[in-house]
């Protein structure tokens, strides 16, 4: 009896430590990270090209900060645990292995890797529509609009922000150039106060559902409601106006009359807008005599809005018709 219970005992025992083998088989050991943290990677990182001491200016490198890379891991808390990058002696003038992830250069990890490490910290709030973006599904790496160390990321200034998004957006950089613009070149509006580049439930990776009301948040005198609304401009701002230049006054898309007279072309005054005839009972109000030939007086100056000058909306009792 007592041998069949010393069989059994020994027999449960080499079950638990083949459970056990099995167990630490599955689970690979992880790396081991660098026991002096950041300071092992700053006796080189510290000068010429490859100064990194700028990250500890940052809110990256506040080690009292339990949210912060630098209070975990240190520099290895996003560029991976790298033993062999910093143990491996290599002989003078050859390069170490390179850390488990690098963020830029021509040995850059795949952008997959190298946007995990930034949305293990970073996906939530303006970033909760990251996946399936605009910019995500192009392959964009968080480290291609970001720099990390230096005191002050560029893409966050507002004097240097859109020099970054031009590098991609080359239309949208040559319409900035043009007559009338929003002042992004002049530092006083940037392209994140109308889009959020991490993602968008609108279009054009808008910060606000629609075009209108991401316009609305500076034009608030075109919100309405009005008495008498304009179509075109309840429907989309940009029927008339492009957001990012125009040769035109306004950002105009093209100058009135022209404008008006690709919705107003039949009937009415508006149909003697270019030939100059004159049309009985309403061209009469003009004071003055239209001949065959002639440029009408409506094509002058503002065009149409030099009457119908209240053109987004009115509130008075007479402006059917958006007159002054």
């Amino acid at each position: 009896m007592v041998l069949n219970k010393l069989v059994v005992g020994l027999l449960s025992g080499l079950a638990i430590a083949l459970c056990a083998g099995a167990a630490s088989a599955a689970q690979p050991e992880q790396a081991a990270y660098a026991a002096d943290g950041v300071l092992t990677c700053l006796k080189c990182h510290d000068r010429g090209a490859i100064d990194a001491t700028a990250i500890l200016k940052t809110p990256h490198g506040v080690k009292g900060d339990s949210r912060t890379p630098f209070s975990q891991n240190g520099c290895e808390s996003c560029h991976g645990a790298s033993p062999a990058h910093y143990k491996t002696a290599t002989a003078e003038g050859q390069m170490r292995p390179a850390p488990a992830v690098v963020f830029k250069g021509p040995n850059a990890s795949p952008v997959a890797e190298r946007n995990k490490m930034c949305l293990g910290c970073h996906e939530s709030g303006l970033r909760m529509n990251w996946q399936g973006s605009q910019h995500h599904s192009n392959d964009v790496a968080c480290s291609n609009c970001h720099t990390i160390h230096v005191d002050k990321d560029p893409i966050l200034v507002k004097a240097t922000q859109a020099v970054k998004c031009f590098t991609c957006h080359a239309q949208q950089r040559a319409e900035s150039t043009q007559f009338s613009h929003h002042p992004i070149r002049e530092g006083k509006v940037v392209c994140s106060d109308c889009h959020n580049p991490h993602g968008s439930p609108g279009p054009k990776l808008l910060k606000e559902f629609t075009v209108n009301e991401t316009c609305f948040n500076c034009h608030q005198d075109k919100r309405g409601p009005f008495l008498w609304e304009h179509e075109p401009v309840r429907d989309d701002c940009t029927n008339c106006h492009t957001p990012h230049g125009s040769t035109q006054a306004r950002l105009l898309k093209e100058r009135p009359p022209f404008l008006c007279t690709t919705c107003h072309e039949e009937g009415g005054h508006q149909a003697a807008v270019f030939s100059g005839n004159v049309t009985p009972g309403l061209n009469a109000n003009l004071g003055t005599t239209l001949t065959q030939g002639a440029i009408n007086l409506r094509m002058t100056a503002r065009g149409c809005v030099n009457c119908h000058s209240e053109i987004h909306g009115s509130n008075s009792q007479s402006g059917a018709f958006f007159n002054r």
